[in-house]
């Protein structure tokens, strides 16, 4: 009986011990995020329209977009804003394939739209600021030229913005586009994307809506955002010494400017799907990257570590994404090696399967959240609703974007940002290289070893026959 009650109590330590770190890091927030997102939707009113319809630039940086860019202006064309009342600015980011004739296009083919081409230097900041310069009306909207946008998505922006003059800089909702989802042709990228979708719907309606309920957003979407213009043109504009421009612009006006920033979630813009596992790679390590590089610009009165946990998002941020980041890793080694040191399997197994459904549970009250905040789109709710079976996989995705991100953690400690990285199938080569070069140059050790063993033995039986002989 002592013996039952011994592996009874080590169980549950066990159970205890593993279960902790996502209980403590994820399971509970995402509870908390429930309750208060649920609470958000119950209380909240659509904005009413507005009958004033003022003068927007949308501004759309363009690299090599000859494929995309004029279902990005049709968009807009066909969108419930008066297309007299916008005023589009393409900045040529030194493009090299026919995206200015796709442009001259659109002029023929879009006559009530005003649109202007200007050249800007290498970098997508630098294009971004020079439609910043050359920008006017109320309020600037940027998009990028490889997505589409929802035909309300410009009504509904403006509208909070003349609703809510307390808002001076908003994020719309990304989201993948359904459509080129379902036309993928290999059951593999498919799902890949059909995930991607589903972690766009929760990053946006469930992690960047509640953010937004405590001005807590720590990055605008780099692909839909809007400003008032006088807002933005108090900044210093886009960075460019960082990867992620659109966080630091964030934080100018949330920091430094003091002013709010907040999710539309009713205005959203479908981006084309991930090309493949390589292209999701490069893509979070470079959020990863760019998250680090603008903390560490804008940490230097955040340094109280233990008060700012509790009071600073951004503190929280950076200890969950960095510096839990590395005991989570040995966490999950550790996890491993336990079987190795005489721990039952079975009871490695159990713990496993309660962790992997812990998250499961989670993944499905933010589904219920994101259902809610899709009532509005009848046609993308039904998409996002019949993907249901999505809830049990989605953990299993999110394990690998976590290493994905610590990837770019390390990488960001020993080499300069940069928009040119090593993809995944470039760092599994080189890591397979060097592991490879460590056990060469251990057996060349080895074979030295065994030489120099070999010949002290010849030495010893020659000496011995020399002595025979004598």
């Amino acid at each position: 009986m002592t013996f039952i009650t011994q592996m009874f109590h080590s169980s549950i330590i066990f159970w205890a011990a593993w279960v902790i770190i996502p209980i403590v890091m994820e399971i509970i927030p995402t509870i908390g995020n429930f309750v208060i997102l649920i609470k958000k939707k119950i209380v909240s009113r659509k904005e009413k329209a507005v009958d004033f319809s003022p003068e927007i630039t949308m501004i759309i940086p363009v690299y090599n977009q000859e494929h995309s860019l004029k279902r990005c202006i049709r968009s807009i064309n066909d969108s419930n804003y008066p297309n007299d009342k916008i005023y589009i600015l393409v900045v040529n980011n030194m493009s090299t394939d026919h995206s200015f004739e796709v442009f001259c296009e659109c002029q023929e083919e879009f006559p009530e739209l005003t649109m202007n081409w200007v050249n800007s230097r290498q970098g997508k900041s630098k294009a971004l600021n020079l439609g910043l310069f050359n920008s006017f009306g109320k309020y600037v909207i940027h998009i990028d030229s490889d997505g589409v946008l929802q035909k309300d998505a410009i009504r509904n922006m403006v509208t909070k913005f003349e609703r809510n003059p307390d808002i001076d800089c908003m994020t719309g909702t990304i989201m993948t586009n359904p459509e080129l989802i379902d036309d993928t042709g290999k059951f593999g990228l498919r799902l890949l994307r059909k995930l991607e979708f589903f972690e766009y719907c929760q990053a946006f309606l469930a992690g960047r809506n509640f953010q937004s309920e405590f001005n807590n957003i720590f990055t605008l979407s780099g692909a839909f955002s809007a400003f008032r213009r006088s807002t933005i043109m108090r900044t210093n504009m886009y960075n460019t010494d960082t990867v992620c421009e659109d966080t630091h612009v964030t934080f100018q006006i949330r920091d430094v400017l003091g002013d709010k920033v907040v999710l539309c979630s009713e205005a959203i813009f479908y981006v084309d799907p991930i090309e493949d596992m390589n292209r999701l790679y490069i893509q979070r390590q470079r959020w990863q990257r760019g998250e680090i590089e603008v903390v560490h610009m804008f940490m230097k009165n955040r340094m109280h570590v233990v008060r700012g946990f509790f009071s600073d998002f951004i503190v929280r941020l950076v200890m969950f994404d960095h510096t839990f980041a590395f005991p989570r890793m040995i966490w999950y080694f550790a996890l491993i090696c336990l079987g190795f040191v005489n721990y039952p399997f079975s009871l490695i197994i159990q713990s496993v399967v309660i962790m992997y459904l812990l998250y499961v549970f989670t993944t499905t009250l933010l589904y219920i959240c994101i259902s809610l905040f899709l009532k509005p789109f009848k046609k993308l709710r039904r998409y996002y609703m019949k993907k249901w079976y999505l809830v049990f996989l989605l953990p299993l995705y999110n394990f690998v974007v976590f290493w994905f991100r610590f990837a770019g953690i390390i990488n960001s400690m020993k080499s300069k940002g940069s928009w040119k990285m090593k993809n995944f199938t470039e760092e599994r080569d080189t890591a397979a290289g060097i592991v490879k070069g460590d056990f060469l140059w251990l057996r060349k050790g080895l074979e030295k070893a065994r030489r120099f063993v070999n010949y002290q033995d010849d030495d010893v039986s020659g000496g011995h026959e020399e002595r025979c002989d004598e």
